[in-house]
């Protein structure tokens, strides 16, 4: 509607009155992409079982992590990222519980390889996109 209104008036503007439009524009434009992300890493944050699957993914990154470990935990949060796998994650309830048995049986197995500063920054992550994000 906003846009509709400018353009009515477009007709009757000089090219520095447009060029001032535009940038205003292009801010807006900027400021709407800047809140999206925001919001969308927002509710990301709230996605059942992130937190195990972002310590799964600092430990598979740690370099002291045998490589077994770390192909088996990236095969968990590949898993868990992609949507469509085994049961698709758009099958309500279903969707998700296959995804969290995935990396509820990654974590069982793997847990001695867990440390707490992966842990810690698994949290730190997610309270850094609830807050700031």
């Amino acid at each position: 509607m906003w846009f509709r209104e400018q353009a009515a008036t477009w007709q009757n503007m000089s090219w520095q009155d447009f060029a001032a439009l535009s940038r205003r524009m292009a801010a807006d434009e900027a400021e709407l992409r800047r809140k999206f992300w925001r919001k969308l890493l927002r509710e990301a944050a709230n996605i059942p079982f992130v937190e195990d699957a972002l310590t799964a993914h600092y430990c598979a990154f740690d370099r002291q992590t045998p490589l077994y470990v770390k192909i088996a935990l990236v095969g968990a949060v590949v898993y868990f990222m992609v949507p469509d796998d085994l049961i698709p994650d758009s099958v309500p309830v279903l969707g998700v519980l296959d995804d969290a048995a995935v990396i509820a049986g990654a974590m069982k197995l793997f847990s001695s390889h867990f440390k707490a500063e992966h842990r810690e920054a698994a949290r730190r992550t997610l309270a850094r996109m609830r807050e700031e994000m």
